[in-house]
């Protein structure tokens, strides 16, 4: 299994792995991994196991990525508007446009931003969203894009309070050079003064 498995993608696949899910959990264990499988959103993947104090740490066998802003912000939008469909629609799928995606973005962009350079990194964070399997265009209609369900399973509330907390250590990193750079601006001004 490299990758996620759909139920709508392999319903003969899907089925196989359900009847064997016991075996193929056993199987993985040794290799440090560990089987998620969610039948009722339809979808299943491997996944690093948390290590054990006491047992050696094994080697780490699915990469992790190191996700940018852009990529962490749509992730957490996405994460929200697909919460806030699943609470309001009876619906199964969530589409979006570009154009959602882009006036989410806007917000918490800087004011002034160039607009072509914005709406290319955003369709930048696009692409790496649908490469990482969280989006999928639909076919013939390239400007919407499916949320696939998977996103609850990465995007929880753990990731969640670690984003949060690395943007307090960016906001307190920030907010030190601020202080500092008025602190030598008042210096210099007094040192200026007669």
């Amino acid at each position: 299994m490299k990758g996620v498995v759909y139920r709508e993608n392999d319903q003969p696949l899907w089925q196989s792995l359900f009847e064997v899910q016991a075996r193929v959990r056993d199987h993985v264990t040794w290799l440090g991994l560990e089987l998620i499988l969610d039948d009722a959103e339809g979808y299943a993947y491997l996944r690093q196991r948390p290590g054990v104090e006491g047992e050696a740490e094994l080697p780490r066998l699915v990469p992790r990525r190191q996700l940018g802003y852009g990529v962490s912000l749509l992730l957490v939008l996405l994460r929200k508007r697909l919460a806030e469909f699943d609470a309001t629609s009876g619906e199964a799928r969530l589409v979006v446009t570009r154009d959602e995606i882009a006036d989410a973005l806007r917000l918490f962009l800087p004011a002034g931003t160039n607009e072509a350079r914005m709406l290319d990194r955003i369709d930048r964070s696009i692409a790496q969203i649908e490469e990482m399997g969280f989006l999928r265009r639909l076919r013939g209609r390239d400007d919407q894009l499916e949320v696939r369900r998977i996103l609850k399973a990465f995007v929880d509330a753990q990731w969640l309070a670690d984003l949060e907390r690395r943007l307090e250590e960016y906001r307190a990193h920030a907010g030190a050079g601020a202080t500092q750079g008025r602190e030598r601006a008042s210096e210099t001004e007094g040192e200026n003064s007669p």
